[in-house]
């Protein structure tokens, strides 16, 4: 059986994910290219490569996605971790959606679902901390991240241009001849809350909205 995606050396993952964030974009990424531009040539950094295409931040020959652009995108970094991390832990998130919010101990217990080991099984071990240190090397928050897209309407035509059939399809009962309307928009937010009975995540995840949703 297959198991998700670990290394030996998971502490390569935060010092060679921010190099790969700040380093020019290769055509291909070799291992050539780990070692003379990322800066690490060493048997134990190798494995990187092989992790990058489990991500899907590669194609089968190196050359970087979509998804390797928007990690190296500060603001759309953490998005495309997660989505990254959804690719190459297909079974563990079949088993969590919110694998990501889970505690490392919970976390453990998962990995331990999916690959069938005992729980102080090495592999156990080296699968949970390096899941862990690429939501780190990511900026993958614990609070669901929501997303929010609004459309923007343009500039509001004078008042000395004529009335459109729009106008009068808004409101035909009120609108007077000549007299222009406005145009609201508003957009409803859905928050999937994740199956946890620790305080700590919900508190983390309204926290989070009170920050970025709800101050001006």
């Amino acid at each position: 059986m297959a198991h998700p995606p670990y290394m030996n050396s998971t502490g390569l993952i935060s010092k060679i994910f921010p190099k790969i964030a700040e380093a020019q974009k290769p055509d291909r990424f070799t291992t050539d290219y780990l070692e003379n531009v990322i800066g690490y040539g060493s048997g134990s950094a190798r494995p990187v490569i092989p992790l990058l295409k489990r991500l899907n931040f590669l194609q089968s020959d190196g050359t970087p996605t979509q998804l390797y652009t928007r990690f190296r995108n500060p603001s759309e970094r953490a998005a495309a971790m997660l989505e990254g991390l959804k690719a190459a832990y297909t079974e563990v998130y079949a088993r969590s959606e919110y694998a990501h919010t889970l505690t490392k101990d919970k976390l453990r217990d998962l990995v331990v679902e999916v690959t069938g080991l005992e729980r102080d099984n090495q592999i156990v071990a080296a699968i949970t901390s390096k899941f862990l240190a690429l939501k780190t090397a990511g900026g993958v928050n614990d609070a669901t991240k929501v997303g929010t897209t609004v459309a923007s309407a343009g500039e509001e035509p004078t008042g000395s241009a004529a009335p459109t059939a729009l106008d009068r399809q808004f409101d035909p009962g009120m609108r007077r001849d000549g007299q222009r309307i406005g145009l609201n928009l508003a957009y409803t937010i859905n928050l999937n809350l994740p199956p946890s009975s620790d305080p700590e995540v919900f508190n983390a995840i309204f926290k989070a909205l009170k920050e970025h949703l709800l101050e001006p």
